[in-house]
């Protein structure tokens, strides 16, 4: 089975690193800049509880054209980054070879299998996915997996190791579960659901207060407790999400408690969630995936959201400034 990771950053070399060692799949890598460098010279290596494992794969490049037709190509890029692959990566798949999205948030095939509609304008704003790629190409994927590139061609995991796959359709399929299969056998906790968009809501409750409220304050998890507002914040975000979930069909009040689920406890160390990386770094954020597309939802079928309404143009303006500082 021909394995393509495209975009291996830190999610993506945990993957690449596991099925590398693994050795039941032929693995190629599209990264860049250092990260690809070290990956072309030394392969890539994964740090995990207590383990070290990877290797080199069957090709590193940052040109995936370069690359034969893929079985299945992983993509773990952030939401903003998808729209540019949209073509070299239908170009990459082979016949009724599926691409695998490991995205936060609401993805963009959104409405494959669910309505007529296309693409989701704020994750996909010329319909370049829906066009060039295809829903029809599309396995989604949600992930619980913590990790962080020490250095180029490095990875170090320190939480989680749980690969959600399922059709957008909901349909069973050999391809979800051969995916699956090869992530189990390379100590990737892979497991198929039928309803993709119910995980994804599931993930974003924890997202929707700890990814935006760290970025704008720049305080980690861990220190949340110093300005207990904050959390409360938190709180009221994760009421607005899922009212937004039951009104586009996930009702998932009965099992979620807001209160309970705001990621951040006096005492507890605190991580650092990607956007507040991001945010520090001064890069572009996944703003309209975990945050925009909640509020449109929320206008789409007359829910209110005063707290996301709030929080979200603070984090577009600090999008924008991140993507002004990266043109200079």
């Amino acid at each position: 089975m021909k394995i393509c990771i495209f975009g291996a950053g830190a999610v993506g070399g945990n993957a690449a690193a596991r099925l590398i060692a693994a050795g039941d799949a032929e693995v190629s890598i599209v990264a860049r800049g250092a990260h690809l460098a070290a990956i072309r010279e030394k392969g890539v290596t994964l740090h995990t509880e207590g383990q070290t494992l990877g290797g080199k794969p069957f090709a590193a490049t940052d040109d995936p054209a370069t690359l034969p037709p893929q079985d299945l190509v992983v993509v773990t890029l952030k939401a903003h980054s998808l729209p540019a692959i949209a073509a070299p990566l239908k170009a990459l798949l082979a016949p009724g070879a599926a691409a695998l999205f490991f995205t936060n948030g609401v993805p963009w095939w959104w409405n494959h299998g669910l309505s007529e509609d296309g693409s989701l304008p704020l994750l996909d704003p010329e319909g370049r996915l829906w066009r060039d790629l295809g829903p029809e190409s599309v396995l989604g994927g949600v992930v619980y997996s913590a990790n962080a590139i020490t250095e180029p061609g490095v990875i170090t995991h320190s939480a989680g190791n749980r690969w959600i796959i399922g059709e957008p359709t909901g349909d069973a399929s050999p391809r979800a579960d051969a995916a699956a299969e090869v992530f189990r056998k390379a100590g990737l906790n892979g497991e198929v659901t039928a309803d993709i968009r119910r995980a994804m809501w599931e993930k974003l409750v924890l997202n929707i207060a700890a990814n935006p409220l760290c970025a704008l304050t720049r305080l980690p998890l861990g220190r949340w407790h110093e300005v207990p507002a904050i959390a409360d914040l938190g709180v009221t975000l994760i009421r607005e999400l899922l009212e937004a979930a039951k009104a586009v069909g996930w009702d998932l009040t009965a099992t979620v408690d807001p209160a309970a689920s705001v990621p951040a406890k006096p005492g507890r160390p605190g991580g650092r969630p990607s956007m507040l990386q991001d945010a520090e770094a001064g890069r572009p954020m996944e703003v309209e995936a975990i945050v925009g597309q909640l509020q449109a939802f929320g206008r789409d079928t007359g829910v209110a959201t005063p707290a996301i309404d709030v929080v979200l143009p603070m984090l577009r303006a600090l999008d924008a400034s991140n993507r002004e500082a990266v043109k200079v």
